[in-house]
């Protein structure tokens, strides 16, 4: 974003809202919890940001005024300065969110992936129970002493929080595993807030296969019965990690729109961790979007071997070319903090994305990068992909979908108003 410019009208209304606000400070640092060095929410990369055009600035400056924008997945985490911090920090339990980034992001509304999967509080391994728990009701706690982010329920609440000038939450997993066996977990979960699901995270749980194991058998007995319990509770079935023939076949027995929330197309770029041409057709088909993520080293393109904007980009006229715009939307799966180093520390926990098989995709040849440029963080990412668009003349129309509109078309199908 050009520096010349002042702060966007939207920006300065929530900056006034947030009035420096930092997690927990309602305790004490250093007595009540343990204060780690945090990644600064702003700025960590010097000179990365983008700048555009006055034209493509002020077209859209306009249009976030105007229109509801929406992150379909997001990591509203503030990480640790120091890599070497996270574990211990994870471990305490007090993700703290970046509200000062948030602020600045143009965004009215995230659908957040929480740090659940990396709890480890309690547990050893990701996806426990008691951790999941634990992380849901500490981020309301921190969300409660606080006037910049609201908690989102209801379609109802984006739309009051956005003519407040605030920013809307939504809670979100991006795995049903921590249910184990026991279905009524899917009821509570969404009595804490949940309103959008993973069925599976990369390594297979009970209710079906994911993405980086080598079988796949498609959905269990016990994961029918849950996605009917999801389909009758109002949580939008999310299969960003699960395998393929799962993926397929949620699809077939949903009574609601299925969805991809942060993935890429696997014809530009052969991982697992990106969807084949079936399985984002029979989301789109259900009703559905698949939501195109710029977690570094994902939406790589052999044209744009450097993961950037433009590679995330190419993704997303790729999907709009396979399933129409109707079904395509911006999940950038980005966090405030070192991402690639994140992923060094964690990947091993989560299963791997060249696992497949046990076998190593081949890949064309591509650089590794140390962030993503122009989506380095959730402050810039949609931001920059609605500045794209409107610089390689995309209509008004069609970035209100993009940016939102079929997002909120789904939430509103799931949830209701």
């Amino acid at each position: 974003m050009s520096t010349e410019l002042p702060l966007p009208a939207k920006t300065a209304r929530r900056l006034k809202l947030w009035d420096s606000y930092r997690s927990y400070q309602y305790l004490a640092a250093g007595e009540d919890y343990r204060a780690f060095e945090l990644a600064p929410a702003l700025g960590r990369v010097p000179g990365a940001a983008l700048t555009w055009s006055e034209d493509v600035e002020a077209r859209a400056r306009d249009f976030e005024e105007r229109h509801l924008v929406i992150s379909a997945h997001d990591h509203l985490s503030l990480r640790p300065a120091d890599p070497g911090d996270f574990a211990a920090y994870r471990r305490q339990g007090r993700e703290s969110i970046p509200y000062e980034g948030i602020a600045h992001s143009g965004v009215d509304l995230f659908f957040d992936g929480g740090p659940a999967a990396v709890s480890m509080i309690r547990s050893h391994a990701p996806w426990d129970w008691d951790d999941a728990v634990s992380d849901l009701a500490m981020r309301q706690a921190d969300l409660a002493h606080q006037r910049l982010v609201a908690p989102v329920r209801t379609l109802e609440d984006a739309d009051r929080a956005r003519a407040g000038h605030q920013v809307g939450v939504v809670l979100t997993l991006e795995s049903a595993s921590p249910i184990g066996n026991d279905i009524d977990r899917l009821d509570l979960l969404y009595g804490l807030g949940v309103r959008l699901l993973g069925l599976v995270y990369s390594e297979s749980n009970q209710l079906g296969s994911g993405l980086a194991d080598a079988g796949d058998t498609g959905l269990t007995l016990l994961g029918r019965r849950a996605l009917r319990r999801m389909n009758d509770l109002g949580i939008i079935v999310d299969v960003s990690h699960s395998g393929d023939a799962t993926a397929l076949d949620a699809v077939r027995r949903s009574t609601a729109p299925v969805v991809i929330t942060h993935a890429g197309s696997r014809a530009l770029w052969p991982t697992p961790r990106m969807k084949p041409d079936d399985v984002i057709r029979a989301c789109a088909g259900s009703g559905g979007f698949i939501g195109v993520e710029a977690a570094p080293h994902t939406t790589v393109t052999a044209r744009h071997p450097r993961h950037d904007l433009d590679s995330v980009m190419e993704h997303i006229e790729r999907c709009i070319d396979l399933v129409g715009i109707d079904h395509v939307a911006f999940g950038p799966d980005t966090n405030f903090g070192d991402h690639t180093a994140w992923h060094r520390t964690f990947a091993p926990l989560f299963g791997k994305d060249d696992a497949h098989d046990g076998k190593a995709p081949e890949l064309p040849p591509h650089e590794e990068v140390e962030y993503v440029r122009g989506c380095e963080n959730p402050a810039e990412a949609v931001g920059n992909m609605i500045r794209w668009l409107f610089d390689r003349g995309y209509s008004e129309a069609d970035v209100a979908k993009l940016a939102g509109g079929n997002v909120r078309r789904v939430a509103e199908t799931v949830w209701g108003r």
